[in-house]
């Protein structure tokens, strides 16, 4: 076998309903030399085993497993330990690649060197079907970081090398929920420049119960402190800092509201 141009990391726990979905939507990819990489997190229902089924059947799919319970930027830094491709893919265990987006990100990254990343647009979902697409601004800066992440984390695909440089997710209290967050001001503070293509490639499974999950208290709390530092290791001015503290204002707004306004159409080209 030849060694894989692009590594798709994906950490999974308990996701043995979605999972089969989401490993077919990566083997039916245009783009052929890629190799899939998941981390059990200790999972009580049999996705280790789904995942195990399709690493028996595919050479270029591999499965490892945490020996306890470690959240998300633990299991995605161990699939990077192991990653052997020159671009890593991210892809979670209830999304769906549309079938050209490999191929899509790997000729932009091939074709523009300047880019460490490239994201793009994506298609929201839940049990009640599709909703409208959902745009990010094609040509994030650092300061645009204020109003959130400039990338739809699970539509990424970035060199390996800035993973290198950047160690890879950071583990702590305040990033088990928003690692990606914390990634992105490390991002900037680094002087990479990053890159949305504005079709959709992924479909995101967002419902209800997915977003009350995402948005408590303490989930904002710590999106707060890694807002707090994101904003100092960039230097952003003193004025935009109550900025950072959006997330706790939001977890106070009852969740069902914000979900039903989070399924309009959200353009940050403006």
């Amino acid at each position: 076998m030849k060694t894989p141009l692009v590594s798709v990391i994906m950490g999974i726990y308990n996701v043995a309903e979605s999972l089969p979905t989401c490993i077919e939507s990566v083997l039916n990819q245009t783009y052929k030399n890629w190799e899939l990489i998941m981390c059990d997190d200790c999972s009580t229902d049999n996705t280790y085993e789904i995942a195990n089924s399709y690493a028996k059947k595919y050479s270029n799919i591999k499965v490892i497993k945490n020996e306890k319970n470690m959240r998300l930027a633990y299991s995605l830094n161990q699939c990077l330990r192991i990653a052997e491709g020159e671009y890593i893919a991210r892809m979670d265990a209830d999304d769906i690649c549309l079938p050209q987006r490999f191929e899509k990100q790997v000729e932009f990254l091939n074709n523009n060197k300047e880019f460490m990343v490239v994201g793009s647009a994506l298609i929201p979902f839940d049990e009640n079907g599709e909703r409208e697409v959902r745009k990010i601004k094609e040509y994030p800066v650092a300061r645009d970081m204020k109003r959130g992440v400039t990338f739809f984390h699970p539509t990424i695909m970035m060199r390996k090398e800035a993973y290198d440089q950047l160690n890879g997710y950071y583990v702590s209290k305040r990033t088990r929920k928003g690692q990606d967050l914390d990634l992105w001001f490390r991002f900037y503070a680094k002087g990479f420049k990053g890159y949305n293509i504005q079709e959709p490639l992924l479909k995101y499974h967002e419902s209800l119960e997915d977003y009350k999950k995402k948005r408590n208290l303490s989930y904002s709390w710590g999106m707060t402190k890694t807002a707090l530092h994101g904003f100092r290791i960039n230097k952003f001015p003193f004025y935009m800092y109550p900025w950072a503290f959006k997330d706790v204002v939001s977890a106070l707004i009852p969740k069902w509201l914000k979900f039903k306004r989070n399924k309009k159409v959200k353009d940050n080209n403006k």
